[in-house]
């Protein structure tokens, strides 16, 4: 009896029918019902027959001794590579504390979405198996160079399993560190597996039909509306989770998504102008800034908060409007500048850019030091001043500049 085979388990006065998942305890059985839910049952009170071995098995599995998945390839499809962090995606339900939690790797991700079969030829590798909250540094960079390694060993496109919470931080910072020939495509789900109303079935599928397309850009691909239809692929540095439970959480800030696919006819399309496939070389520039701050401005602040950024080598600002702050606090944001900490300053708007030549605290600003972002989004802000501390010779001249579609040419309204 192993994860994948149909099962009929009789307990006390029930009988229950479905497919073996993996369990993220040897004390319980979870099995999948035909109705969506899974269902968690104690091995010691349980009567298990299998119905039929394998009802989802991936021909020519395994592992290899770095515990990387492997498949038998298909010389007439293309090859993607599954690289998962963890997630709700690639979760599950602990039966005894009752939370969701990540204990999937890439092979058991295969197994629960079985509509990824025949599509492509995959590969799998887990870089981390943590929920995203616990991002980290770290982290990107062994995303990043895990993501190259694959690139180099032939992957045509490549799909990152990431939780939604900070996937937005995640694709920026590869944006940033890598040059790709490829699609780089990240995405999630809001609902765990065990639900019906869960998005990880059609994310996980039109992630890896993105992943097959022209787009060599790193992208995500999150449910376009509340229904089943399509997943809008967004812009790896203007995408923000902005709902913290429906299905279509993610938007472009903006602008309208870079493309969309289509789920029952799995077509893509892209809306906008794209950097197509093989047009640049794989490159990776890891290098990042740590020691950054992103800290949002708002009246009354006190300010004793810039002390957070004191010694550091960046700090990027939410200010409000069109860029600002209290005029109290330049004279401390200016001491800051002359210490040698980059200062960079976005809104906390939505919409629009950071002018400040408009008013005279946004001169006064200027006076100081501060660089402006544009319509840079705070966090994609944050992550680009890391790498650009490492990787830019002239940092200020980097932030004002669009290095991967994160810094808009104009700001017009968006509906």
């Amino acid at each position: 009896m192993n994860p994948g085979d149909r099962v009929r388990v009789d307990r006390a006065d029930r009988t229950y029918e479905g497919v073996l998942l993996p369990s993220s305890t040897d004390d319980q059985l979870v099995v999948k019902l035909e109705g969506g839910y899974n269902v968690g049952i104690d091995r010691d009170a349980a009567d298990v027959e299998v119905l039929a071995e394998d009802v989802y098995e991936i021909d020519g599995s395994g592992t290899d001794d770095d515990g990387d998945s492997e498949v038998e390839f298909d010389e007439d499809l293309p090859t993607i590579s599954l690289i998962s962090t963890g997630g709700t995606i690639a979760s599950t339900v602990d039966y005894r504390t009752g939370a969701v939690t990540a204990q999937f790797d890439a092979e058991d991700v295969l197994r629960a979405v079985p509509d990824l079969a025949g599509r492509a030829n995959y590969r799998g590798r887990v870089v981390a198996n943590i929920l995203s909250e616990n991002m980290e540094p770290p982290i990107w960079r062994d995303l990043a160079e895990a993501v190259r390694d694959e690139i180099e060993n032939g992957a045509d496109g490549v799909v990152v399993m990431h939780g939604t919470d900070t996937m937005q931080y995640s694709a920026s910072a590869l944006a940033f560190m890598l040059e790709t020939p490829v699609p780089i495509v990240f995405t999630g789900s809001q609902r765990s597996a065990d639900r019906p109303s869960s998005d990880n079935v059609m994310n996980a599928v039109c992630a890896v039909e993105a992943a097959k397309s022209d787009c060599a850009e790193v992208l995500v691909c999150m449910h376009a509306s509340e229904s089943d239809d399509a997943c809008a692929l967004h812009r790896g540095t203007r995408v923000r989770k902005n709902h913290t439970s429906r299905r279509d959480a993610f938007e472009t800030i903006g602008a309208e998504p870079l493309g969309e696919v289509d789920y029952e006819t799995e077509n893509v399309e892209f809306r906008r102008d794209y950097q197509r496939r093989g047009e640049t070389d794989l490159a990776l520039e890891a290098g990042l800034e740590e020691d950054v701050e992103l800290l949002k401005f708002t009246p009354g602040m006190n300010p004793a908060f810039l002390d957070v950024a004191e010694g550091s080598e960046g700090l990027v600002l939410e200010g409000t409007g069109l860029g600002h702050v209290h005029t109290d606090l330049i004279p401390r944001i200016e001491d800051l500048i002359d210490d040698g900490t980059t200062v960079v300053m976005t809104s906390q708007c939505l919409e629009g850019r950071v002018c400040d030549r408009v008013y005279d605290t946004g001169r006064d600003l200027l006076e100081a030091g501060v660089v402006e972002a544009g319509d840079t989004l705070p966090g994609t802000a944050k992550v680009k001043l890391m790498w650009a501390l490492e990787n830019a010779e002239h940092v200020p001249e980097a932030m004002e500049t669009s290095l991967t579609g994160e810094l808009q040419e104009r700001s017009t309204p968006w509906e």
